[in-house]
Parts: C-alpha cells; sequence; structure tokens
C-alpha cells in the first residue's frame, strides 16, 4: 500500500500531508484538550514528549503497513488542523474503518466532511475497498453528522461500550459500501 498516496489528498480547502513528529506542537494542541479526546480512542496526552512519542507510535503502525494516517492542513493558514486515518484493513473482504480528530477550534466548519469525502474517494477508488465503517461515540453528534452528509447509514449500537469519565456511553457503527 502506497501511503504517499493518501498523503497528497487535496481538498477545497484542506489537504493532507504524512504524519511527522516535526507537528507535535500543532497536534499536541488537539490530543491534549480533554474536550477533544473524549471522543477518541487515544489516551489523552498530558505533555508534548507524550505526544511525540504518540506519533513514533502511529507512523510504525503506517510503516508495518497496517494503517494509514495523515495530518490535516488548512490551506489558508498551512496549519494541522487535524489527523485522518484508515486502518483496520480486512483485506479479504475489502473491509476498512475510517477516523478523524480536529483541534476543536475547526468543528462545525466543514473540514470533517471534507476530510471524510477525501477518504472515501480514496478507499473505493484507489484501494479499490467494497466497505468502509466508522465507529462514534453516542455523545459525538457532530462526527454522527459528518458520516452521514457522507453518505454512511447507521448500521449498530453497542449500548453502554464506553465508559468516560464515570459515566456510559453506547458505541455507534456506521458503514458505507462503495457507490456502483
Amino acid at each position: 500500500m502506497d501511503a504517499s498516496l493518501f498523503h497528497g489528498l487535496k481538498g477545497e480547502h484542506i489537504y493532507f500531508k504524512a504524519l511527522d513528529t516535526k507537528d507535535v506542537q500543532e497536534i499536541h494542541s488537539y490530543v491534549s484538550d480533554k474536550e477533544v479526546s473524549r471522543f477518541i480512542g487515544w489516551r489523552l496526552m498530558h505533555t508534548v514528549d507524550e505526544t511525540y512519542e504518540h506519533i513514533e507510535g502511529l507512523l510504525k503502525r503506517e510503516a508495518a503497513g497496517t494503517h494509514l494516517y495523515a495530518s490535516v492542513v488548512l490551506k489558508s493558514t498551512e496549519t494541522v488542523i487535524g489527523t485522518a486515518m484508515i486502518f483496520n484493513f480486512y483485506e479479504s473482504a475489502k473491509h476498512a474503518e475510517v477516523g478523524y480528530v480536529f483541534h476543536k477550534d475547526y468543528w462545525g466548519k466543514g473540514y470533517g466532511t471534507e476530510t471524510i469525502a477525501l477518504m472515501n474517494h480514496f478507499a473505493f477508488e484507489v484501494l479499490g475497498l467494497h466497505k468502509l465503517h466508522a465507529r462514534v461515540i453516542g455523545a459525538n453528534i457532530g462526527s454522527s453528522k459528518v458520516l452521514e452528509k457522507n453518505g454512511f447509514k447507521l448500521e449498530g449500537r453497542l449500548k453502554d461500550y464506553h465508559l468516560i469519565e464515570d459515566v456510559y456511553d453506547d458505541d455507534l457503527l456506521f458503514g458505507k459500501v462503495q457507490p456502483i
């Protein structure tokens, strides 16, 4: 799998670039935010050193060919505003999972929707996948809307799956089959 193709995706307002430890400060600004981290599967990063080690771990997974990661960059400012990922490849059935995380200052501005659209095209047209899925914490209404705007359908709900700050929340499973 050629990760450079994923890293080169370009949209109207954003583009993807390879994840890089040089961007640790910008990435730390959102992975260290408690409000952001409650909706993602990564633990809250408390120090820049922790974030640096986290990025190194992501890069190792990508080098092993099991995950694709990209920094999402806002064209107008050249600022890293988030991370996009395709992972959990099930090669024989041609499925994979998509994920994304953004600095909260960029929520609700259409960048998540644009990111998923870029990943949809890449996964279906370049990788030749049959299906994509995404898992969303029930309270993350914004993320559910991003997926629905991109043609994903709610396929399942695991009740009380996540325990976040002593409160249980559901795990929502969204899916999209390659359009014909």
